[in-house]
């Protein structure tokens, strides 16, 4: 045995095996992501407690020579077996390795792949039809947000897919409606442009902003940023249905029939869900980046469509 198999043994550490199966659900807690395992980062400390290390377990130091410049290398053993259970991982393309992550999204971190989405879904006994609306990242999906959030912004824009499929979903067209969610959730923050909600589920797992499509996914809208909105699950209804539009300056405009409503509809308590949306006509919160605002041409189809002026 090993002089590192010996200290692992002696101090009745955790199998490369679990420590794997761990990070992969601490991957998918983490929104698909988690840094390189240095001193000092939470998600060391993380997993140890998942496993209830002890301190000396956490702290123990694994000298190994250096033999190309003659010296002593020491490294914390639970560290060492945290890279050796990712580089793992990474060898059967269960996750990225950092330094493919970073070609990608420029930070350096581990990544989960499709395949390791999967089986962290497994680990964590959640239903494959939760799939497609999990914010969680994959270095597939996030190829598409990357190609999408860096296209060329069109000046005549055509929100219109004719070749979408609607009915049937393949591997691919899945791939790239997570990939427009992402993109537009991450472009407005995780917050709703209206009304600026941002929240959560308390196991971090779901986020309660949707990427709303403006010409509708239905009528074979396409999957791009020009053509979403991120909305909380009210606003994400009442754009749908025409209970409000937007100008091409991005200015709020409600129904006038909201004038019609009677006195006790759209209340939540003291707040009146619909009549509020047009204060002031005010302007939407929108990504920082201009190219990346929703398209005049998207935002003109649904007033001319779907609002009821």
């Amino acid at each position: 045995m090993s002089y590192e198999g010996k200290m692992l043994e002696d101090l009745k550490m955790p199998t490369k095996k679990e420590v794997g199966n761990a990070l992969l659900k601490t991957l998918f807690k983490h929104n698909g992501v988690i840094k390189e395992f240095a001193t000092g980062e939470e998600i060391v400390n993380e997993i140890a407690d998942e496993f209830g290390l002890k301190e000396n377990q956490r702290t123990v130091v694994l000298e190994r020579i250096y033999r190309k410049e003659n010296r002593i290398v020491k490294t914390p053993l639970w560290h060492r077996l945290l890279y050796r259970a990712a580089d793992s991982l990474a060898k059967e393309k269960l996750v990225s390795r950092p330094t493919s992550t970073i070609l990608l999204t420029d930070r350096k971190e581990w990544m989960l792949t499709e395949n390791g989405f999967d089986e962290a879904m497994k680990l964590l006994n959640i239903p494959k039809i939760h799939k497609e609306f999990l914010p969680t990242k994959s270095f597939e999906v996030q190829k598409i947000v990357k190609k999408l959030i860096e296209a060329s912004r069109p000046e005549n824009y055509n929100p219109f897919d004719k070749e979408k499929k609607i009915v049937k979903t393949t591997k691919e067209s899945a791939m790239r409606t997570r990939g427009f969610r992402q993109a537009v959730i991450e472009a407005y923050d995780c917050k709703c442009a209206v009304c600026g909600l941002k929240i959560n589920s308390p196991d971090s797992i779901f986020w309660e902003v949707e990427a709303a499509h403006i010409v509708p996914n239905s009528l074979k809208g396409k999957d791009d940023v020009w053509n979403g909105l991120a909305l909380c699950h009210l606003h994400h209804w009442a754009f749908d249905v025409g209970w409000f539009a937007l100008s091409t300056d991005f200015k709020i405009q409600l129904s006038s029939k909201a004038k019609n409503l009677p006195g006790n509809f759209g209340i939540m308590g003291d707040y009146e869900f619909i009549r509020t949306i047009s204060t002031k006509e005010r302007m939407i919160s929108l990504p920082n980046r201009t190219e990346i605002h929703p398209h005049k041409n998207s935002i003109q189809w649904h007033r001319e469509n779907i609002f009821h002026p």
